[in-house]
């Protein structure tokens, strides 16, 4: 069974590896809604998979230093998409949260992305710094 929370936070970022004259090599920001989901079995006492205030804390140093932040400054998310902030959270995440099974960033209302782990994609899919 999978349980997940929602994030939500206001970032500005620019993407610098775009073809000349694309919208988003301009500055811009969203609001973005990121999906921090566990998997694990719910525990016979306490009926859940995990305490969501858990996943909270786990997560409150990453909203930390993501929120109303312009993301290119952050060490390992200098060229921020969808996909490589949902890395970025993964790698920073999972040390925390054992059960993590998926980060999903929402971008937009329509847009967004969805990563399960580096073996989601068969070989190292981005940066890892850390």
């Amino acid at each position: 069974m999978d349980i997940f929370k929602v994030f939500r936070i206001e970032a500005a970022h620019r993407l610098p590896n775009v073809p000349a004259g694309h919208k988003c090599a301009r500055l811009h920001g969203h609001s973005f809604a990121i999906e921090v989901h566990v998997r694990g079995e719910p525990d016979p006492h306490t009926g859940w998979v995990m305490d969501f205030a858990d996943v909270k804390a786990a997560f409150q140093p990453l909203y930390d230093r993501l929120d109303h932040q312009y993301l290119n400054e952050i060490e390992g998310l200098e060229n921020p998409t969808s996909e490589q902030l949902a890395i970025w959270i993964w790698d920073r995440l999972k040390p925390a949260l054992p059960g993590l099974s998926a980060i999903v960033v929402h971008e937009t209302c329509t847009a967004g992305c969805r990563y399960t782990g580096p073996e989601c994609c068969g070989a190292e899919t981005g940066p890892r710094n850390k």
